[in-house]
């Protein structure tokens, strides 16, 4: 069996409830961290364990945390990410609605490193009930004497507010997100300066990701170097993944780093292998935002060795023959499955979510969608191909926030590894079948 830290007790009755969540040791990282550690001792913890941002960019917690500013008498910010709007991604909303107190808890103890009086969790405005959950179990902890003023006698104060977005993609970036928090349109902001040094309102922030928070609340009960001990090179610790697709036994898996692909697709632990006894095309590994890999490159590196569930081993190799572990959103396609007809469903959902304040997302996010339309529909030319290839590198690296890459290295990957089934459609269109199939990515990431 995997190692288990943040889902250890999920299916124990009650474990939504302050009651039951303090019988399994809840809040004890709370007790620890403000009654026997100074925050600059949790921050070196934290680093240790080699924590890695787990909502897609995985960049190391704690160094994250070293950079923030700490100018004298101005506030400092923790604000929570829970727009979870990746496609493919949901493990967040699993967290939040089994276990919110795990998240408060990281709240709580991660609001102490950093020297925050008053945090924020920004929730996706489409997970209704997951605010009312997150608001029932702060009221709770607010009445335990968990948050509020004089924690547990220590003299540390904090105040936490959950925050609901609106539905726009764009606010899962870290500055769309704090224009969000403060009243306006969620449109990115030009780094630097970066939110470390003028974030919320103006002050040091720290954004960190619903995952990502929860993991301090071990690190800081075990020690980093536990943590650290965890999985495999840079990778450490557990990691969740939101399995779906074409998979007997989809759901949210917590692994631990360094299992090969192979295992997690096919074992009975985990994925339960293909569906209806099909063969494996493609993978999403990491959310709709990641190159998608073709089967043997998914399983196999291009040195030959058994691919790892880790940030390094997907990554290998570049965009040439990797993708990246991204947030998780572990998406299996079988033989069936239309590269070209999936790659339109993602194509419309970034021209819907482009913000449209740079030009290259604006108008390429359109442009790629109307020719991919153009091709399902009978249409296409071979020199669409090429468009589409030249479109999404006139994209990649020219917008202020990661959405322009977003939507491009979809195109890119899906062009470089099935380049075959565009020319299909192109010189075959007869060959096109149901067109209802337009709209099977949402089945696929539909959990």
């Amino acid at each position: 069996m995997s190692k288990k830290i943040l889902l250890e007790h999920i299916d124990v009755p009650g474990i939504e409830t302050l009651a039951v969540y303090r019988e399994k040791g809840g809040y004890a990282s709370v007790e620890k961290a403000l009654k026997t550690m100074t925050p600059d001792a949790i921050v070196e913890e934290v680093k240790k364990s080699g924590l890695r941002g787990r909502g897609g960019a995985g960049f190391p917690t704690g160094m994250k945390w070293s950079f923030l500013a700490k100018p004298e008498g101005v506030a400092r910010y923790l604000v929570c990410n829970a727009d979870e709007s990746e496609p493919g991604t949901f493990k967040d909303r699993y967290l939040m609605e089994k276990i919110p107190h795990a998240l408060i808890e990281g709240m709580i103890t991660s609001s102490f490193a950093l020297g925050a009086n008053t945090s924020y969790i920004y929730v996706r405005g489409e997970y209704f009930y997951i605010i009312k959950i997150l608001e029932k179990a702060i009221a709770d902890a607010y009445a335990a004497g968990w948050l509020g003023k004089n924690i547990l006698g220590t003299g540390y104060d904090l105040d936490l507010y959950v925050q609901a977005g609106a539905g726009a993609y764009i606010c899962g970036e870290e500055t769309a997100l704090l224009e969000s928090l403060e009243g306006k349109r969620g449109n990115p902001r030009i780094k630097p300066p970066f939110p470390a040094i003028a974030g919320l309102y103006g002050c040091p922030t720290v954004v960190n990701n619903v995952e990502t928070i929860a993991a301090v609340v071990p690190i800081v009960n075990n020690g980093g170097d536990w943590y650290a001990g965890i999985g495999i090179g840079r990778s450490t610790g557990t990691k969740l993944i939101s399995a779906s697709g074409h998979i007997n036994k989809p759901g949210v898996y917590e692994i631990e780093m360094g299992i090969t692909v192979e295992d997690f697709i096919y074992s009975d632990e985990y994925c339960g292998g293909i569906k209806n006894g099909k063969k494996l095309k493609a993978v999403v590994a990491g959310g709709s935002s990641v190159p998608i890999l073709p089967a043997e490159m998914i399983l196999t590196t291009a040195n030959g060795e058994k691919r790892l569930m880790s940030y390094e081993s997907l990554a290998d190799g570049g965009f040439a023959t990797g993708t990246m572990l991204g947030s998780g959103g572990f998406i299996v396609m079988d033989e069936t499955t239309s590269i070209v007809q999936n790659l339109h469903t993602f194509a419309r959902f970034y021209h819907h979510e482009s913000c449209g304040q740079c030009s290259p997302c604006r108008e390429g996010t359109g442009w790629m969608e109307k020719i991919l339309h153009k091709i399902l529909e009978g249409h296409g030319t071979l020199e669409d191909v090429d468009l589409l290839w030249e479109i999404q590198r006139k994209i990649e690296g020219n917008t202020i926030c990661p959405l322009g890459d977003a939507a491009a290295w979809p195109v890119a990957s899906a062009i470089r590894h099935f380049r075959h089934e565009f020319e299909e459609y192109v010189k075959n269109p007869s060959a096109i079948k149901d067109v209802k199939h337009y709209h099977n990515m949402h089945n696929l990431v539909t959990a």
